[in-house]
């Protein structure tokens, strides 16, 4: 009965297309920590740690904690095929499609550091002035940890 609710809910997901800055204005509440994940279909190690965001997503249901998942998918796939793979794979967290599609203007909005590669997971809590950026895989148990501490 759960997988099935979880098999609507994926279903159900409206994949919006989003810039960096929307992506940066919808992550800006203080009192909420944002845990931002970029992927792609066409990534193998993304599609491996989608697996430690649903957990995440369970982890923190109810609190002051928003997981989101922005794909870099390429446009002709947006959104059939992305939506297809959500549904698929029983995608939980809000799932965005980023449209900006030159790395040289939106890579440095997300993070200075960012070298381009994904996956890549930047953990940010505006009202903490506190912002991580992980370039490569991630697990339920990293984020985790990071997120605790800024809840106490």
């Amino acid at each position: 009965m759960a997988i099935a609710a979880f098999s609507l809910s994926a279903a159900a997901q409206q994949i919006q297309a989003c810039s960096a800055d929307d992506v940066i204005h919808r992550t800006s509440s203080k009192d909420t920590l944002y845990i931002i994940n970029f992927w792609a279909t066409w990534c193998v190690p993304c599609v491996q740690e989608l697996p430690e965001f649903n957990k995440l997503q369970k982890r923190y249901e109810g609190q002051a904690v928003k997981v989101l998942l922005v794909s870099l998918d390429f446009k002709e796939d947006y959104p059939y095929k992305l939506g297809t793979f959500l549904q698929r794979k029983n995608i939980l967290p809000e799932v965005v499609w980023l449209s900006d599609t030159n790395p040289n203007d939106f890579i440095p909005k997300i993070d200075n550091s960012w070298g381009g590669s994904i996956p890549a997971t930047v953990i940010v809590h505006p009202g903490k002035q506190f912002k991580k950026f992980i370039e490569g895989q991630v697990t339920e148990k990293e984020i985790s940890k990071i997120a605790n501490q800024l809840m106490e």
